[in-house]
């Protein structure tokens, strides 16, 4: 069986319970279907104390194989380098974390804390908090930008805030099968299976988003409008299968009549939460989104907006459900 650690730094341990939800497969699954034996994990494991400590020394010194480290949350590396803000075991955190991905066959940051640092690592980021291999978009991160797994391979990155469950597990599945070498990465080490593509695909808004129609109230699902426009939506500047691979199996933010926030990228939270910004485009000269989608420009982004609007069918300005 392929061995695992799971170990939770500076988080909410919103990517566990994620986590714990899986169905394609399940947490269950993993174990009795794809031989995966969970050696660690902070809220299925029985060892605790003093016998959970020794477990882990036994991976960290290389006296048990282990084949993938699974990290959640931030590394804290204050105050002053010493990493006592976050201390796990009778250790500061980072020496475990560094001890551990140098023994592990690979190595998946789970969740935006682990991959960029996420909402902790935004200024002032007062307990020097940052993810395994980035700061943000920056490279280096705690194990900075050359570090490899024992595989050869860097940190496997799955953001979000938290992960979808099935991303992770899915992931796990492939590494511990012995194909790993075919989870294509993209340029921030996210699985090109799951983040080539943009939250916008599949969005049942997108009929409104192609007539530049905006919605006018969260919470309509899909009645009417894109929320594009004025409510803030990341949608097309996000990469993230969150239209495919849906929440539940049923829904996501934009199917429930609510914007994409973009947590699946290094700069989330965007505009680092400052009022009149949450939830509301950002606009240059007066109507022009500050952020246009991946691939184009402003300036040819405005010329197809006003194009759009002008052609715009009457329906896509109703209402298109029938009470």
């Amino acid at each position: 069986m392929a061995s695992l650690i799971w170990f939770q730094g500076g988080a909410c341990s919103g990517n566990t319970m994620s986590f714990l939800n899986a169905e394609e497969p399940s947490v269950c699954d993993l174990v009795t279907d794809f031989g995966i034996d969970i050696a660690w994990h902070p809220s299925l494991s029985n060892e605790f104390g003093d016998q959970a400590q020794e477990l882990f020394w036994t991976y960290a010194r290389g006296e048990r194989p282990l084949d993938i480290f699974v990290y959640e949350g931030t590394l804290m590396l204050g105050p002053d380098d010493t990493g006592r803000y976050d201390l796990f075991a009778e250790r500061p955190m980072k020496d475990w974390v560094t001890d551990l991905a140098n023994e592990a066959q690979y190595v998946v940051a789970i969740g935006d804390c682990a991959c960029w640092g996420g909402i902790p690592a935004t200024a002032p980021n007062p307990t020097d908090s940052m993810g395994l291999q980035y700061l943000k978009r920056d490279e280096g991160g705690f194990l900075g930008s050359d570090w490899r797994s024992k595989s050869g391979l860097p940190v496997i990155n799955i953001p979000g805030c938290p992960a979808h469950p099935d991303w992770v597990t899915q992931i796990l599945v492939a590494v511990a099968s012995g194909r790993a070498d075919d989870v294509a990465l993209d340029d921030l080490q996210r699985p090109q299976t799951f983040f080539k593509t943009f939250t916008q695909t599949g969005c049942t808004r997108n009929q409104y988003f192609e007539w530049k129609e905006s919605t006018e109230t969260f919470g309509e699902g899909t009645r009417k409008g894109c929320l594009f426009y004025d409510k803030g939506c990341r949608g097309p500047m996000t990469h993230s299968p969150c239209n495919r691979i849906l929440w539940n199996r049923q829904s996501s933010k934009t199917r429930a009549g609510m914007p994409c926030t973009g947590c699946t990228e290094p700069e989330f939270p965007f505009f680092d939460l400052k009022p009149g910004t949450v939830f509301k485009t950002q606009k240059m000269f007066g109507s022009v989104p500050k952020d246009v989608p991946e691939g184009t420009d402003h300036l040819s982004y405005t010329a197809h907006a006003a194009a759009a609007r002008t052609a715009a069918p009457k329906w896509a300005k109703e209402d298109m459900f029938v009470v």
